[in-house]
């Protein structure tokens, strides 16, 4: 039996309420996930993510095999015990981060060459390579080792990139030495052809027994918004009923919740916490600039509607003088506010999916958000 299991309770259209079961707990489906990059989820402890209701957190690969080391991290006991998490983590596989490096890497059949960002260092990371550093980090649903084309790539450059991702994909799974407590996800490339998106998923489906989920990979990486939820719509459905449907790197609120209508069951951003840290918030009417003037004496919350620890006990001019006076609480409760909206965001949609009105729920949502778009009041750039 494999280690990390999906359990379909509802279904409202497309969109699909369920339960993953991980070594290290229950996930509650459709979820959103927040990225700890470097053991961390920047600017937050362990505790206070717990706090605002994450089920499950991410971890970057390559990050950590850099820095400090997934040595090191196995010697602490992995990385649950490391950050004193306690709950499930995701490791990615390292592969869109070393991809990004552009001139700094070098693909071959065998793996990947590239020079550290951190010093130019050179390393190496292979399918195996990848897998055993996950093993060393103990996460609970690991990531196979995939390319990640541009999202405007060519056809040529596509296939290529399908048939090596699926090479690689085999090559991991006979790299899992605990294939018994860490689960492994396949990664559905083929970027904005859908013909391709087929191809990779015939491919990785021939080695279903050995996968616990199934990805959409290469989707939010510079292809237009139209082609991202085009080929949503064509392949989610398409991927197995019995397991949980990730689609990677997605964060915008409106984007997340037209992939949980197509099926999709889990997501992951950094940038929730990466436009905290620099001052926008997430709020019912949309984004929130809040170091403009405008809010200067402005006694409201970040968000009227929003029941968070923060918008409880802080007020916009409170946090703005904050940002503007370079304190660092700025950043933390910005952040805390802003992933605490998209888990708040998607335990309604599970909710409203269970209930049979989801679309009314989604419909609702974006009205809102998109009202508050078209507002200055929201959207003024004047700092």
């Amino acid at each position: 039996m494999l280690p990390v299991t999906y359990k379909l309770e509802k279904t409202d259209g497309k969109a699909r309420a369920g339960v993953i079961e991980t070594p290290h707990g229950t996930i509650h489906t459709p979820v959103f996930m927040p990225v700890g990059t470097q053991a961390t989820v920047k600017t937050m402890t362990p505790e206070e993510v717990e706090e605002l209701g994450a089920e499950i957190i991410l971890g970057n690969t390559y990050h950590l095999y850099l820095r400090p080391g997934d040595d090191l991290v196995a010697k602490f006991g992995g990385l649950h015990k490391f950050m004193n998490w306690k709950k499930p983590i995701l490791t990615d596989s390292g592969g869109f981060q070393v991809f990004s490096l552009g001139a700094l890497r070098k693909i071959k059949e065998e793996g990947v060459y590239f020079s550290s960002h951190l010093d130019g260092s050179k390393h190496f990371i292979s399918p195996e390579k990848s897998i055993s550093i996950q093993n060393n980090l103990g996460s609970d649903i690991m990531m196979v080792f995939d390319e990640c084309p541009p999202g405007l790539s060519d056809r040529k450059y596509v296939i290529d990139s399908i048939e090596r991702t699926t090479r690689w994909a085999k090559r991991c799974i006979e790299a899992n030495k605990n294939p018994d407590r860490q689960g492994l996800f396949a990664i559905v490339q083929g970027g904005i052809y859908e013909d391709l998106r087929q191809k990779s998923l015939d491919e990785l489906s021939e080695m279903d027994e050995s996968f616990s989920g199934y990805a959409i990979g290469g989707l939010a990486v510079g292809e237009p918004r139209e082609d991202m939820y085009r080929i949503l719509d064509y392949i989610t459905p398409k991927l197995p009923d019995n397991k949980p449907r990730y689609l990677m790197g997605v964060g915008e609120p409106l984007d997340m919740l037209e992939a949980v209508a197509q099926g999709v069951d889990m997501m992951d951003c950094v940038q929730p916490s990466r436009i905290g840290r620099h001052g926008t918030v997430f709020t019912k009417y949309g984004r929130l600039v809040i170091k403009n003037a405008q809010y200067s004496e402005d006694p409201r919350p970040l968000d009227e509607g929003c029941d968070c620890y923060v918008c409880k006990n802080y007020t916009r001019g409170y946090i703005r003088h904050l940002f503007k006076a370079g304190e660092v609480l700025a950043q933390r409760l910005a952040t805390y506010h802003n992933l605490y909206f998209l888990i708040k965001m998607m335990n309604g949609a599970r909710e409203a999916i269970l209930e049979d009105r989801f679309l009314e729920y989604k419909k609702d949502f974006e009205y809102n958000y998109n009202l508050g778009k078209k507002s200055t009041w929201i959207q003024s750039e004047k700092i």
